[in-house]
């Protein structure tokens, strides 16, 4: 965790990630992982912004390396902005069972 986050919280995030779970439950250090899932999976920019400044890259790049059901574009563009090889992601060597119909 970074110096210069210690005013953020977790009512901080859009309040749309976080709906399945009692917010009071959270906690930003022991729940690194699932709070960076949510936010590279549904988060806004400005959610991005609050886990680069939380987390920083390269926890954000770790994490997001062992989401299966992250989608391709958002692998690129961590890989790329991470750099770091795209073939280390898990949603890039694994593939689905059943493949979604339309492929965007």
């Amino acid at each position: 965790m970074n110096s210069n986050s210690a005013n953020i919280s977790i009512y901080d995030f859009s309040q749309h990630l976080f709906w399945d779970v009692n917010l009071s439950d959270i906690d930003i250090n022991k729940n690194a992982e699932f709070i960076i899932k949510k936010v590279v999976i549904y988060g806004f920019y400005s959610d991005w912004q609050l886990i680069m400044r939380l987390y920083g890259m390269k926890t954000i790049s770790n994490c997001a390396k062992k989401i299966r059901e992250l989608d391709l574009k958002t692998a690129h563009f961590i890989s790329i902005i991470a750099d770091t090889p795209l073939n280390e992601f898990k949603c890039f060597t694994t593939t689905q069972l059943h493949p979604k119909h339309w492929n965007f």
